[in-house]
């Protein structure tokens, strides 16, 4: 295996060039910072998206909101926006610091997109925005509506007959795939659902009641996708939702970033160059995470610092990102088995379009270890009665991390940032669990009291 040519290298080249793929590919937690971040204006340049396109996307769930009131009444509160709180976890802050005997400076907030309605995660951002935008585009299409109209006439049997000509075709993990079948089953869409082997069981029951197709893989996230797009290709009325290339899917979740602020000016939260934000972003194929991580680039620029977060079985960012080779470098060639509890970050290879999006916005990455998402699970219920499903822990672990590995140290250092710590801001980003069934859930938190009371 070792003189197997991996993009170009032989294993023992790479190790060489990249010493930390050493740790790496043993399945160690590490924390790796990007040496090819570059202040905002410089960045900015190399991107394609712009301000303006978030706005679009911003406009369109706006002009929704009025049908998503109407189909789910969850969301009347908000007036038809799907958003999430964010709050202090200042208990959970305590704890974090006694369990890993490490100082966390400044405050520890988590955005909520747990408890985001209609899907319970983030994949109800970009997800569900994709959906809404190609079913707008049909309507206007076929003279069924205009941008003017009242969209909650979308919520009638002539709309979902018209849809039901269509087909919605996805392949996920598990979240994405909830997102995209409750939205476009709701519409009238046919959806089908290719799932990985990680996919929970529960997933797909939900989905099967809420009347989509699930198709069952064996195999991991990349087949299934594959598959999905694959089977789509056939069908000239088919839409694939391609969750490793998709602009949509990623401006739908770069919409959070102003809502985020907003909450922030809400709770007198100050971002400035004394006053540093830190956000950790749990990482799968990265269209979630990564059109965040841009949304926020884009209001906070460089006083904002972004981390992706990946279970250490599935580190497939931080080796697209550091090797430079994105989509044409997967886990797999590294001897690691992307078999990880986190089903939602169960990926081998990350996306491209993100990678090379980011490469030069992303302050870093690091990874977590399973047992330590479980324990961290039973810890945020413990002190803070929130439930989250394991792979939104991922982002706790980010304040721990940074403080506590060398490398995050000197990512501080580098930056001037230590002495501002004491007044920075960090957001570990929840991305999923109220939808996770109550006694699922509590097998979970007994895993997690095992693993503590072992230790």
């Amino acid at each position: 295996m070792n003189n197997q040519l991996i993009a170009g290298k032989t294993i023992k080249q790479w190790k060489k060039d990249y010493p930390l793929l050493e740790k790496i590919s043993s399945t160690e937690e590490v924390f790796w910072k990007n040496p090819s971040y570059l202040s905002f204006d410089d960045a900015v340049h190399h991107i394609s998206l712009t301000e303006a396109d978030v706005k679009k996307a911003e406009e369109r769930l706006q002009r929704f909101a009025s049908y998503i009131a109407e189909a789910f009444p969850e969301t009347r509160e908000l007036n038809g926006i799907i958003e999430s709180p964010t709050v202090e976890i200042r208990e959970m802050n305590r704890c974090l610091e006694e369990m890993f005997q490490q100082k966390v400076d400044g405050k520890l907030l988590l955005k909520c997109d747990n408890q985001l309605s209609v899907s319970g995660s983030i994949k109800a951002r970009g997800g569900i925005y994709e959906v809404l935008k190609h079913a707008e585009d049909l309507a206007i299409e076929h003279g069924m509506i205009t941008m003017d109209d009242d969209y909650s006439i979308i919520n009638s049997q002539k709309f979902r007959d018209f849809f039901s000509h269509y087909s919605i075709v996805v392949g996920s993990t598990g979240n994405l795939g909830l997102s995209i079948g409750i939205i476009g089953a709701k519409l009238g869409f046919n959806v089908t659902v290719h799932m990985s082997v990680d996919a929970k069981q529960w997933k797909k029951d939900l989905l099967r009641k809420k009347g989509v197709t699930v198709v069952e893989h064996t195999s991991d996230y990349g087949k299934a996708v594959e598959e999905g797009r694959k089977q789509s290709d056939l069908d000239a009325n088919s839409y694939f939702v391609d969750d490793e290339n998709s602009i949509n899917l990623f401006l739908g979740y770069a919409v959070a970033a102003t809502r985020l602020k907003k909450q922030l000016d809400e709770m007198n939260v100050v971002v400035d160059q004394d006053h540093p934000l830190f956000v950790y972003l749990p990482c799968g194929v990265g269209g979630g995470p990564g059109g965040v991580a841009f949304g926020l680039k884009m209001i906070f620029k460089d006083d904002v610092h972004c981390f992706f977060a990946e279970p250490t079985h599935s580190p497939s960012m931080m080796i697209g990102l550091m090797t430079g080779k994105h989509d044409k470098i997967s886990v797999q060639d590294f001897g690691i088995d992307n078999i990880t509890d986190a089903d939602g970050l169960a990926v081998g290879r990350a996306s491209g379009f993100v990678g090379k999006t980011l490469e030069n916005l992303i302050s870093g990455s690091y990874t977590v270890d399973d047992q330590t998402l479980y324990v961290l699970l039973t810890s945020l219920i413990d002190t803070e009665n929130i439930r989250l499903e394991p792979s939104a822990l991922a982002g706790v672990h980010g304040p721990v991390q940074l403080f506590k590995e060398e490398e995050g140290r000197n990512y501080l250092k580098d930056k001037n940032l230590t002495q501002k710590m004491a007044n920075a801001t960090h957001i570990a980003w929840g991305t999923g669990g109220s939808m996770v069934p109550n006694e699922v859930m509590e097998a979970y938190y007994q895993q997690g009291l095992a693993i503590k009371n072992k230790d």
